[in-house]
């Protein structure tokens, strides 16, 4: 699988650990920034960044780290096509895919250790969308959201 990886200075060496976990794993890595720690990087450009490189289809799924993972979500999630969740259990990092198709996973630096990010991306990357009628019909619910709000 094709992996985007973000993060804006907070989140910077936790993306770092991550990338080199999912190699290990197999999948393909991009790294869409930073590029290097820089404490005046903003979140807001990390999360399009990556929602940039999704949007090309240069990429599979992201994952998008912050501080709290709060502020890159609702960044990202502007974005259309964009299904992006803060997640700090394995459960709702594999759930949002299997229901909600979700392509980004946002993690907060600050809230969860390099163990359970690992788990939370492992969790998140081997989910696959169930794609059952009422799944479907949830997520066309939401496309419908998205396009009147455009």
């Amino acid at each position: 699988m094709r992996v985007a990886f973000a993060s804006d200075h907070a989140g910077f060496d936790l993306k770092k650990f991550l990338m080199e976990v999912a190699r290990g794993l197999g999948h393909e890595v991009i790294d869409a920034g930073a590029m290097q720690y820089d404490p005046g990087d903003d979140y807001p450009d990390y999360a399009e960044a990556i929602g940039k490189v999704l949007r090309a289809g240069e990429a599979d799924r992201g994952l998008l780290i912050c501080g709290s993972g709060v502020g890159a979500s609702v960044a990202v999630n502007k974005m259309s096509g964009i299904r992006a969740a803060v997640c700090h259990d394995t459960y709702s990092a594999h759930q949002g895919v299997e229901h909600d198709d979700m392509n980004v996973l946002v993690l907060g630096s600050r809230v969860v250790g390099t163990e359970l990010a690992r788990d939370l991306m492992t969790y998140f990357l081997a989910a696959q969308f169930t794609g059952e009628d009422r799944h479907l019909r949830r997520l066309s619910k939401v496309n419908d959201i998205e396009q009147r709000y455009r």
